[in-house]
């Protein structure tokens, strides 16, 4: 009899042990379901966080043009109010050579006026 005690408590030892092992898969199935679902979501997720991402990388891209362009425009007027600051020079010269002959014809007209006293 004792050694039927002994084979009925190995036999309920190997079924504990038995609904043990199944017990852990059983909970390491289900823990990995929940882990794809989570990581489906956070996927998900992600997914509309990258669309958001590369609508600012697009309006960063169109800002960037923008400037560039602007950038362009600027280039020419710097180079057209160059040139103008250039004419403006040449011209001021200009003047300045006229002034001074249209004051050497005051000077002559002076020097011979007898009205004008020198």
């Amino acid at each position: 009899m004792a050694t039927m005690s002994i084979v009925y408590i190995v036999i309920v030892a190997v079924v504990v042990i038995l609904l043990l092992v199944v017990l852990a898969v059983i909970v390491q199935r289900r823990r990995a379901g929940q882990h794809r679902i989570e990581a489906a979501e956070i996927r998900h997720t992600a997914g509309e966080h990258a669309h958001v991402a590369g609508q600012r990388e697009a309006l960063a891209d169109e800002t960037a043009a923008r400037a560039r362009a602007v950038k362009a425009q600027a280039d020419v007027k710097a180079a057209e109010a160059a040139g103008l600051a250039e004419r403006a020079a040449a011209q001021r010269g200009q003047a300045v050579a006229s002034r001074k002959a249209v004051n050497t014809e005051f000077g002559r007209a002076d020097s011979i006026d007898p009205d004008v006293d020198s």
